[in-house]
């Protein structure tokens, strides 16, 4: 599912990218921002709180739905409303408009079916493909061509709007669930009991990762704000996408074994490996190859934003490490643990941000955000070990840090190999294969020479996925 939505999205990108300019992309994330505020502020933690719970959960689906669909309803009355406040808080007139439209999104997706939360708990991620697949080609389709057509950021906006309704049919067709208006407070009020701090950890969270946005949209306008937004996507995409897939399996998974410490160990090391296995190479990948895929993909108009996608490459693979952390304290019943991560984070972010933008730009922005996520990284990895009962970090260390070693070691090679070429597609594709084939034969080297088992563990891996 992640796959697809990601060659989708990145084909996306990179054709929006050569239809529409930086500002179209600072305007359509002023919009974006404007929602995530509102809808940040009225989280639930509802689908959070059902995956949790091990008992049927249907005598709560419709009280959860009611609440979802009449906050919807007041989100989209709301934002409307306070379009006008903010293209003026932005002094950027032509955001109204956009504001105000990117509300139906909202409004649609309130309506969803609220049967597709068995996806995730009962692991049936078959549907889930269909689901978020659905929305995902909706959205590339319109996006596409209403740029071809418009040349404007409503490109953008048709694109979000069409998938969040791609989405709300699907949600019926493949799930036979029928939710009903049903004001029942007690089960809300339970629910909220756990999804309260599911709601305190977003504020948070949107606060470290949006907050950088708002300040570089008032600091330095709208069109640093589509270039710092754009280095984002495409330096965190890659790690923090795979971190996204395990994730949402590996929470239901603990969930399901959280009674058993030993076993929760066993899956916690395995998922370390994995996403350490996965997400190094991919941001020494991105470090060594920034410049390149922009003036070859994106175009030269996007060359200011080369040195924040290498910084923000590292806040992605931290965040990554940092984010399968969640699943566990959740599945726990210890999702404050998280909630104090975040004010960490947040603390952080809020002494050194805004005099860093000032004096470095986008490029002072995106060295807070990594310090900020290294930090928490660190933190959560003490936690970790204390609620598992680790006898050392040993493990962890060497979990994370062959990869590491590994990753650094195919990087150079490719930066020397790539001084000698000249740019050009076929080299950027032959890169990418020799980068990958070295970091494999490192990866076997410390296979044999230090018992790593990766390659078992990946086997073992696929043929769990497989079953």
């Amino acid at each position: 599912m992640r796959f697809v939505h990601q060659v989708f999205y990145l084909g996306r990108l990179i054709i929006l990218a050569r239809l529409l300019a930086p500002k179209d992309f600072g305007l359509m994330g002023i919009a974006l921002l404007t929602m995530m505020t509102l809808e940040t502020f009225s989280q639930t933690g509802f689908q959070e709180a059902l995956i949790q719970k091990k008992q049927n959960i249907k005598d709560y689906l419709d009280a959860a739905w009611t609440v979802l669909v009449l906050r919807g309803i007041i989100l989209f009355i709301i934002i409307v409303l306070i379009a006008p406040l903010a293209a003026r808080f932005f002094e950027t007139p032509a955001a109204k408009g956009v504001v105000q439209a990117i509300g139906l999104a909202i409004l649609i997706q309130a309506f969803t079916n609220v049967g597709v939360v068995y996806f995730q708990k009962e692991l049936e991620f078959h549907k889930q493909f269909i689901y978020i697949t659905a929305g995902t080609v909706t959205d590339f389709a319109v996006a596409v061509t209403a740029a071809v057509l418009m040349r404007s950021v409503w490109a953008l906006l048709f694109g979000l709007i069409a998938g969040k309704l791609a989405q709300l049919v699907v949600s019926y067709v493949i799930h036979p669930y029928r939710p009903r208006i049903n004001i029942d407070f007690y089960r809300a009020r339970e629910l909220f009991g756990f999804g309260k701090w599911i709601l305190g950890s977003s504020i948070l969270i949107f606060l470290i990762t949006q907050g950088d946005d708002l300040l570089v949209g008032k600091i330095l306008g709208v069109t640093m704000l589509g270039f710092y937004q754009m280095a984002y996507r495409i330096s965190n995409t890659p790690a923090t996408e795979i971190t996204h897939v395990i994730s949402r399996v590996v929470y239901p998974a603990y969930s399901k074994i959280q009674e058993s410490p030993k076993k929760l160990r066993e899956a916690y090391s395995r998922v370390l490996k994995v996403v350490s296995f996965l997400t190094f190479p991919l941001t020494a990948a991105i470090v060594v190859l920034a410049s390149d895929f922009v003036i070859l993909f994106m175009g030269e108009k996007w060359i200011p934003m080369i040195p924040a996608v290498r910084i923000l490459a590292f806040a992605g693979l931290f965040r990554s490490i940092t984010a399968i952390a969640g699943p566990l304290f959740m599945s726990l019943g210890k999702p404050e643990i998280d909630t104090r991560m975040q004010i960490i984070r947040f603390l952080i972010i809020a002494t050194f941000i805004y005099p860093f933008i000032k004096k470095w730009g986008i490029v002072g922005a995106s060295w807070v955000i990594m310090g900020s996520i290294f930090i928490t990284l660190l933190v959560s990895l003490r936690m970790i070990k204390k609620l598992l009962d680790l006898p050392s970090s040993s493990g962890l260390i060497k979990s994370i840090g062959i990869p590491l070693l590994n990753s650094i070691a195919a990087g150079l090679i490719v930066l020397v190999i790539k001084s000698v070429l000249t740019r050009s597609y076929m080299m950027f594709a032959l890169l990418i294969i020799l980068g990958a084939g070295m970091y494999i034969f490192v990866i076997y080297f410390a296979e044999v020479v230090f018992h790593y088992r990766m390659l078992p563990l990946l086997k073992e891996s696929y043929k769990a996925l497989r079953k």
